[in-house]
């Protein structure tokens, strides 16, 4: 075993370990290729997944971290917080703090607020399953969801959502809707009388060994149920291993294991052939996978056939059909395979190469256009009113938002620099010039799975600034120097 290879395998090692109750395993000794699983982390980095961690008989046979994203990182799992809340719904169930699935809404909720006569047939299982007709538009797919960015600037979600028409008859299809499941959520918290975020923890987190976590609220302070829950992605795993091993931990039965049966056991057929949904549970039956799925690929995918789990983070939407045929390829036997040492020191390697980025040598022109110098800019749709850049000593920026400030290293070394925003959010920041005269900035928030890019190009005294966020969206504006 080469010193490259033991060092990496030892970080690796260490870093499972961490986590409570995890152990890691070779990948050939749970009947796993290396080759393979070296073939799915470079897809990851093709596709700007931020992490993943793959389990096999509830071993860790990969793990990799892109950087900026470490480890100890929350990660904002989007609409895989659905699943969470689809599992407590079931525990509560279980231990008798909600009735069963087949009780109308709203007897769950105060309902004065129901605008259409029809939302009395809408019951908790439509809630669960997206078929309660509610009138919604938030598309699985990159269109506008409008429902859902009006829900957001709602002082009262509750109020909005019970306020939301009737489209189709309950039960009659699929539809897509967050503010259903946000339904849930408050529903659970008021029959468990007492914060979503505390009964999670009591029922759900704790016993799993889940002790790092956060929940964002509505403005009435309930934990959102449609999205906002952060977790590290080994957690994420965990709760995916809980569902596999059918809601037990450690001799406990923390989902009720009819319930865990539910989500393998899809009814409802969604928008594409082959797809179906239960409980908040995306699934290919065909492929035996079956996925909590966040926007932009937060995935929390179970294959109980191949005894995997995988956990994923990211900022894009890649295929689900190929993720699974990776985990596929590399789940070659039940039983343990020859060691293979060089495919192992491979792996090692492309995941050593993950959480160091991509560096690039430092780059400079012969002559900088400027020493340092602040630019007021003018209204953009990035918010940015005002940058300050200074290259006199360590390279860094500052910029100025409507409602906060940021600023630090400018990681022109080709890593990733760290700082934090006066919102106290964290932040990542890479740079290069790409030209003479201009320099092009890669800025993410790694925890909100968010991601800007900046194009400075010099012009005299003045500047012109260009911003790009994740989706492509461009926003140019014209800095004007202030000092």
């Amino acid at each position: 075993m080469t010193k490259l290879l033991r060092a990496a395998l030892l970080l690796f090692w260490a870093a499972a370990l961490h986590a409570q109750e995890w152990q890691a395993a070779t990948p050939e000794s749970q009947g796993m290729d290396s080759a393979a699983l070296a073939q799915l982390v470079e897809y990851g980095g093709n596709v700007r997944m931020d992490s993943l961690v793959v389990v096999r008989n509830g071993r860790i046979v990969a793990e990799a971290y892109y950087a900026p994203y470490r480890a100890d990182m929350l990660h904002r799992i989007n609409s895989s917080t659905k699943a969470v809340v689809g599992a407590l719904t079931g525990i509560a169930i279980a231990r008798g703090d909600m009735p069963a699935t087949g009780t109308p809404a709203l007897e769950l909720l105060p309902h004065d607020d129901a605008g259409d006569p029809r939302w009395k047939a809408i019951t908790l299982q439509h809630l669960l399953d997206m078929t309660s007709g509610i009138d919604w538009t938030e598309p699985l797919s990159d269109a506008v969801p409008k429902s859902l960015l009006e829900l957001e600037n709602s002082s009262d979600w509750q109020r909005y959502i019970l306020g939301r028409g009737i489209r189709q008859a309950p039960g009659a299809g699929f539809d897509y809707n967050s503010g259903g499941s946000h339904l849930v959520a408050v529903a659970l918290a008021r029959k468990a009388g007492m914060p979503l975020e505390r009964y999670a923890e009591e029922h759900l987190f704790r016993p799993i060994g889940i002790g790092t976590w956060r929940w964002r609220q509505d403005p009435q302070k309930f934990a959102t149920g449609g999205a906002g829950l952060y977790m590290r992605t080994r957690d994420m795993a965990r709760f995916g291993q809980l569902y596999l091993q059918g809601g037990e931990w450690n001799g406990r039965q923390v989902v009720p294991r009819d319930w865990v049966a539910r989500a393998f056991s899809p009814q409802v057929d969604m928008p594409w052939p082959g797809y179906k949904y239960a409980d908040y549970w995306w699934s290919l039956p065909a492929r035996g996978a079956y996925m909590a799925v966040g926007f932009n690929r937060q995935v929390i995918l179970v294959m109980p056939k191949l005894g995997v789990v995988a956990a994923f983070t990211g900022r894009e939407h890649w295929r689900f059909e190929d993720v699974i045929a990776h985990i596929e390829r590399a789940a070659k036997a039940t039983a343990p395979l020859p060691p293979n040492a060089q495919a192992q020191e491979a792996l090692a390697a492309r995941i050593a190469a993950a959480s160091t980025g991509k560096v690039t040598p430092p780059s400079a022109p012969a002559q900088l256009p400027v020493s340092r110098g602040t630019w007021k800019i003018d209204e953009n749709r990035t918010g940015i009113g005002e940058l300050t850049l200074d290259f006199s000593g360590v390279p860094s920026f500052h910029v100025k938002l409507r409602t906060r400030e940021l600023g630090g290293e400018l990681g022109l070394d080709g890593r990733f620099a760290s700082a934090t925003d006066t919102a106290g959010t964290l932040i990542a920041t890479t740079a290069r010039w790409s030209a003479p005269d201009t320099l092009e900035v890669d800025q993410r928030w790694p925890e909100e799975a968010g991601q800007m890019r900046y194009i400075v190009k010099f012009r005299g005294d003045d500047l012109e600034f260009t911003s790009i966020n994740q989706f492509g969206v461009r926003s140019s504006a014209r800095g004007t120097r202030v000092r």
